[in-house]
């Protein structure tokens, strides 16, 4: 898409292409109340000095505060923190009632659980067209080595459970299949019984092979999303590891798109099938998605909340 041209919605959908980790930014106003929001616009900038920077919308509530702040903080969450980037992310009257907190030694909040965090001078507010950088120059951090918390389009994400999967399932044979959606609905292959698309497990990184498989199979410009279900199937020896993924405008080379609350158990292959189909329409109906572990008969969905930062 050319700039004179530039849809702001899509501009906005490529940015989240990229993946991000997940902060809580904090400061204390000029009434030395505590303030704080989500933001996933934050990195590194030097060693020497120590810097870093996040970004914040002008119309953010939160800009008088921020941008006339001497000090703030910047709290990394943790993977098991998505409550916590949502309070903050939402307009709660009292967020920090909600959590667990201390004051650093510029006063800004400091967050209990977060992976790391940094208490900053002020360095810099560089003026970026609708939004400011804060650029702060770190006067006292920690680390305490948890795993962080994820964001990429739209929804959080787990690192460490996908790193566990794919070391799972790497001792035995392999399947990568995708719910691969769009506009609400999930394409399926063949007329009865219905499968989802899938294909053997081959050398090279599993969403590049399920991206090649995908395009190929469809015609249709694919993206690989995130982790959506991993588990075995005793009867065959297979570990299935399934992604989601979202299909671009065309018509599919093969399959068609159903909307999956439409889809009856005896119209798919397998349980399985069955089983993924509902729990993504249940999932998708209440926006709040998750990543099974388990077999083909038990197992337990870690829910991971599509609800995400805000810049």
């Amino acid at each position: 898409m050319s700039a004179p041209n530039l849809d702001p919605k899509a501009l906005r959908d490529a940015f989240g292409a990229f993946a991000t980790g997940v902060t809580v930014v904090t400061t204390r106003d000029a009434a030395d109340k505590p303030i704080g929001f989500t933001a996933n616009s934050f990195t590194s900038v030097s060693l020497d000095p120590p810097l870093l920077l996040v970004c914040l919308a002008k119309s953010s509530r939160n800009y008088a505060a921020m941008t006339e702040a001497g000090a703030f903080a910047i709290n990394i969450l943790s993977e098991t923190q998505k409550d916590v980037s949502n309070t903050f992310a939402r307009p709660v009257e009292d967020r920090f009632a909600a959590v667990d907190w201390r004051p650093g030694a510029q006063g800004c909040p400091i967050l209990s659980g977060v992976s790391a965090w940094f208490e900053c001078a002020m360095h810099e507010v560089v003026d970026a067209g609708d939004h400011v950088i804060l650029v702060g120059r770190v006067l006292v951090f920690d680390n305490s080595g948890l795993n962080g918390l994820g964001y990429a389009r739209g929804g959080y994400f787990t690192p460490n459970l996908s790193a566990r999967a794919v070391s799972a399932a790497a001792e035995g044979n392999i399947e990568f299949g995708a719910v691969l959606e769009r506009e609400g609905e999930v394409l399926l292959l063949g007329e009865g019984p219905m499968t989802l698309p899938a294909c053997r497990g081959g050398d090279g990184n599993p969403t590049d092979v399920l991206a090649r498989y995908l395009e190929e199979l469809t015609g249709l410009s694919v993206t690989i999303g995130f982790l959506y279900s991993v588990y075995e199937d005793k009867g065959s020896g297979f570990q299935h590891i399934v992604y989601r993924a979202f299909a671009g405008e065309g018509e599919p080379r093969v399959g068609r798109f159903i909307r999956p609350d439409a889809v009856r158990a005896g119209e798919v292959k397998d349980q399985s099938t069955a089983d993924i189909l509902a729990r993504f329409a249940l999932e998708s109906s209440i926006g709040n998605f998750g990543v099974y572990f388990g077999s083909e008969t038990a197992g337990r969905v870690h829910s991971i909340s599509t609800k995400g930062p805000r810049p």
